[in-house]
């Protein structure tokens, strides 16, 4: 058996802000990888745009970084449930990980599932009990709840010896004891020297699992992954396996070779095993491919990725105003941007409908997916989307349905309020007990097509102070109807452009989702009826003028300013039979239907139907 003691393969995982990209920051600039007076921005690693405007990481991301004579490999790894395909496919590369759990919160959700998979492959595991400086920080609760999820999840004697370590990831300091303040991050270095395995190989035989791509403009498809075994050289002939079909490999020659130092990739003349390498240049590649030699073809058995539990439709756009505020719009360009996305991202699914103007998405959640349609927005797409359906299957004809598991924290005084509207979307309760802070904690068991909508309403009836996070459970028989969305809408009565005066009378009837002076077309969707049923407003109808008039009639009418609905608010939003228009600069809600009388029809027909 072969050891490489000079490098390290770490990943770190936590629950979303738990604080793991704000420690890979002080890693990065405590071991020197920056200049002295370098500007480095805050949470470095998160590169893309709706990562730095959210706060979160969507995308797992390769750094090293030197501790002495020691290479240290890291993948930062996001914190949010929807993105979990990415953790599990990625610990593929490490050899131990790095939990990070607030010392306040405590394990959350996702701090269940992605210690499940890690415990699963057998990883070592150190505990960082990150924000140990909050006044409200409770790390010696925190390390016993930490204790009895390793239990829950039965860790072996080996994992329950995990070693723990209190940092402030925002001072950037470590200690091993969380009553002694640390002073730097020195502490962390020689934890992960100490108890994360170096690399080992029992075979001269090349294996490389590829778990990431990447694409760069010059250089095409990046290969990412880890050398299991072998050595890889430039120039060399190699044998990419097919993930699909093991009997589907082909000879490709490594053109470009690159390690990760620091935010850089450098490239490389060759790299054995235990290395984390980025391969240009073979265009075929995907994610679970593996890289073997020549002498031994047999592919390294790949993670397996939960399966998806939510679908939209993506549709080409087709309401009076398509083509005016988007690059690409036709079926062709959406369907081979949606294809591209399966490249890099193996949670998601693209399946075809019968319509070649409609593409079947199904991913993890409400943000998995409408994190794909802001980007693609910001790319110059334009399109519609329907309402998200969760997946339901069926085992011994019986029909199943993706239950989550949905924890809470909230004011004691909102309580009540929460219960009562969870238990109408066939929530049950689980658990109850107090949490940190003087809040409650909740627990229950849902189907995931009961949490479609109700993060708005959970805001609202918690007033903006409670937490609410969820994960997949499993499968569970399906629950009955849940009934959603009370209101109905407000619909534009003609096309033509919103004035006050036409939008002051509709305020009377609901809340409007537009302001004056928006241009609007018959059948879209301008606000939320007060009442269940859905009435056509006039709100770009003019006051008459008139020869007389009397003193102080032309006044300025006053409005309430509109909700202007955010994309996750819009989907929420929407019933079945409505869809949301995106483009590069709006977001529209509309009808299906766009024609008054024929939605009438088509309602009657429904309601015969149904009687």
């Amino acid at each position: 058996m072969k050891k490489r003691n000079e490098i390290r393969n770490i990943a770190i995982i936590a629950h979303v802000d738990h604080g793991k990209t704000t420690l890979v920051d002080q890693i990065l600039k405590q071991s020197g990888t920056f200049r002295q007076n370098q500007v480095v921005l805050e949470r470095v690693m998160d590169s893309g745009d709706i990562e730095k405007e959210r706060g979160i990481t969507i995308l797992s991301k390769n750094t090293a970084v030197y501790y002495k004579d020691t290479k240290i490999n890291i993948v930062d790894t996001p914190g949010h449930a929807d993105f979990g395909g990415e953790v599990e496919r990625v610990l593929k590369m490490v050899d131990g990980v790095v939990l990070v759990v607030d010392a306040f919160e405590g394990p959350m959700p996702q701090t269940k599932f992605v210690l499940k998979n890690a415990l699963a492959l057998n990883l070592p595991v150190v505990v960082c009990i990150n924000k140990i400086d909050r006044p409200d920080a409770r790390p010696k609760e925190v390390i016993d709840e930490v204790l009895e999820l390793f239990m829950e999840l039965d860790a072996t004697d080996e994992q329950l010896d995990a070693s723990f370590i209190f940092t402030s990831a925002k001072k950037g300091i470590a200690s091993l004891d969380f009553e002694k303040e640390g002073t730097d991050m020195l502490p962390f270095f020689e934890t992960i020297i100490k108890e994360i395995p170096a690399p080992t190989s029992s075979s001269d035989n090349l294996k490389i699992l590829i778990s990431t791509i990447d694409h760069k403009e010059y250089q095409g498809k990046i290969g990412i992954g880890k050398v299991e075994s072998g050595t890889i050289k430039i120039n060399d002939e190699v044998i990419l396996v097919n993930i699909h079909d093991e009997k589907k490999f082909k000879k490709v020659r490594v053109t470009k070779l690159f390690e990760f130092e620091g935010l850089t990739k450098v490239e490389v003349k060759e790299a054995t095993f235990g290395s984390i390498i980025a391969i240009a240049g073979i265009e075929d590649i995907t994610i679970g491919d593996t890289i073997c030699s020549i002498e031994d073809t047999t592919p390294i058995p790949f993670a397996k990725v939960s399966p998806p539990t939510i679908s939209v439709n993506f549709i080409v756009n087709n309401s009076p105003f398509a083509g005016t505020e988007g690059k690409f719009i036709t079926s062709r360009h959406l369907r081979d941007r949606l294809m591209k996305e399966t490249d890099k991202d193996v949670s998601l699914l693209v399946e075809e409908t019968d319509s070649t103007e409609m593409f079947k998405v199904s991913g993890r959640g409400e943000l998995h997916i409408s994190i794909l349609i802001e980007n693609m927005r910001r790319e110059g797409f334009e399109f519609a989307v329907s309402k998200p359906e969760v997946l339901f299957k069926e085992e011994n004809k019986i029909k199943m349905e993706p239950i989550e598991e949905v924890t809470v924290d909230s004011p004691e005084e909102h309580v009540g309020s929460i219960i009562e509207s969870l238990s109408l979307r066939k929530g049950e309760m689980t658990y109850m007990g107090p949490s940190s802070g003087g809040y409650t904690r909740l627990k229950f068991k849902i189907p995931a097509r009961g949490l479609i909508g109700y993060r708005t309403d959970f805001l609202t009836l918690t007033k903006g102070e409670g937490l609410i996070n969820n994960i997949f459970e499993g499968y569970e028989p399906y629950k009955g109807e849940i009934s959603h969305r009370q209101n109905g809408a407000l619909i534009a009565f003609e096309s033509g452009e919103t004035t006050s005066y036409g939008l002051s009378s509709a305020e009377e009837r609901g809340v409007l989702f537009i302001n004056p002076g928006v241009k609007v077309y018959a059948g879209m969707v301008v606000g939320k009826n007060s009442r269940n049923a859905d009435m056509e407003v006039n709100i770009c109808k003019r006051k008459q003028l008139t020869n007389i008039r009397a003193s102080g009639s032309d006044d300025n009418i006053k409005l309430t300013p509109a909700t202007i609905l955010s994309l996750e608010q819009s989907l929420e939003f929407i019933s079945d039979d409505e869809l949301v228009e995106i483009t590069p600069t709006s977001l529209r809600i509309r009808k299906r239907q766009l024609d008054s009388n024929m939605r009438a029809k088509e309602a009657k027909s429904r309601k015969k139907e149904n009687s």
